[in-house]
């Protein structure tokens, strides 16, 4: 089977579609199959790259100014008259059997629909974000661009779409109705094993934490994930555990939260690092006593992550997050209402005071990671569809 694996973010850009969507094309390549990957150019990346059993072709990109409009993002972008032309011509060589497209605002997935309908190739879309922006006036262009821009091309293709929470599937019945050929449901995929192994002391030697009890929060900082809430925990959680830090490894591309912990006056406790390798985030989770990615309401790949470590995680979810996937209130997890800034503050009391909790919620989230959010897992999943849809196409 060829696969042409799409997605305007790609290693060495950072972040968590990026590197599921590499870590699914090389999964396919193992399994046999001829893989390309077209994306966007990012920094020094070569234009064309055979790495992994992977082609890896990266169009001339231009970068989105960093708005809060953008959600204050770095996105790259290849659109130019030629685009349609560039990427009809590259698809063509292929001769892809489908089409696994990675975010539904890109252009490079708007390009590869008009190709996967002119050609008549069946496309997988993956949506990893929606489209949305807690400010009210941002929210409704939002809201507009997906109907303008974002549901016509999906319209014009028809993809089945990757369901990877109950979440996203609320948003994409409300916002995609009648753009899809169906949905299915696949959630994130981690590797439960290159988060482990980390050395925890050299992080706490590089920012000065000493034998503080560490609350880890990792992942770019952007409105939709501030870390303003978790801020305001902070002062009912230093008076429970004065030492405490709040480490943030992640770029900050908005700073509302470091602004909201002088306001408090807590901002003593909040360790900023920026943008944190991926071969340095084992390193992070060994020195983090618990982990909350809090992120406004559901789960990401970096929560999933740090389960797979064995680090306690605290989280504003809901139980039924996964379909057909249990996190459990005390036992897999430690759960709060999104928006109870109490709640949420109480949890991470709870890991930071009560030892025997915490490790057995590590231990417990662990094994549910191993059982359920195991890339082998996801990669046969996704395989299966694709094999499906492709042999629908032959037919």
């Amino acid at each position: 089977m060829r696969i042409a694996v799409v997605n305007n973010f790609f290693p060495p850009r950072p972040g968590g579609s990026s590197h599921l969507s590499e870590s699914l094309a090389i999964g396919y390549a193992a399994a046999g199959h001829e893989v390309l990957v077209l994306t966007a150019a990012y920094q020094d990346a070569p234009a064309e790259e055979h790495r992994d059993g992977l082609r890896i072709v990266r169009l001339p990109a231009w970068m989105l100014p960093q708005t809060r409009l953008a959600v204050s993002f770095d996105i790259s972008f290849t659109s130019r008259p030629t685009i349609l032309r560039r990427v009809r011509q590259i698809l063509d060589e292929f001769r892809p059997d489908v089409i696994h497209q990675h975010g539904q605002f890109f252009d490079l997935t708007w390009a590869s629909a008009m190709y996967s309908r002119k050609r008549r190739v069946p496309a997988l879309l993956s949506i990893h974000t929606r489209l949305e922006n807690p400010q009210a006036r941002y929210a409704k262009v939002f809201r507009g661009l997906d109907a303008t821009l974002v549901k016509p091309f999906m319209r014009r293709s028809k993809p089945r779409l990757v369901v990877m929470d109950v979440l996203m599937q609320e948003y994409i019945e409300q916002r995609y109705r009648g753009a899809h050929s169906g949905l299915v449901p696949i959630p994130v995929g981690v590797d439960p094993g290159w988060v482990l192994g980390g050395n925890g002391q050299r992080v706490r030697e590089k920012h000065g934490l000493g034998n503080a009890p560490v609350i880890l929060s990792v992942g770019h900082v952007i409105p939709l994930r501030d870390r303003i809430a978790l801020v305001e925990t902070l002062p009912k959680v230093l008076a429970a555990v004065p030492d405490a830090k709040l480490v943030v490894a992640g770029h900050v591309y908005y700073g509302m939260f470091q602004e909201r912990a002088k306001e408090l006056g807590v901002d003593h406790a909040v360790v900023a690092v920026g943008k944190v390798a991926k071969n340095e985030i084992p390193d992070y989770l060994a020195a983090a006593t618990v982990e909350s990615h809090e992120q406004g309401i559901g789960l990401g790949t970096a929560t999933l992550e740090a389960m797979a470590a064995g680090v306690p995680v605290v989280a504003p979810a809901r139980e039924d997050n996964f379909p057909g996937i249990a996190l459990r209130d005390g036992e897999n997890v430690l759960l709060c209402r999104p928006g109870d800034v109490e709640g949420l503050a109480d949890r991470l009391v709870a890991a930071l005071t009560d030892p025997a909790l915490a490790k057995q919620i590590g231990v417990n989230g662990q094994a549910l990671i191993r059982d359920r959010f195991s890339l082998d897992r996801v990669l046969q999943r996704h395989l299966d569809v694709l094999t499906e849809m492709a042999a629908t196409r032959r037919r």
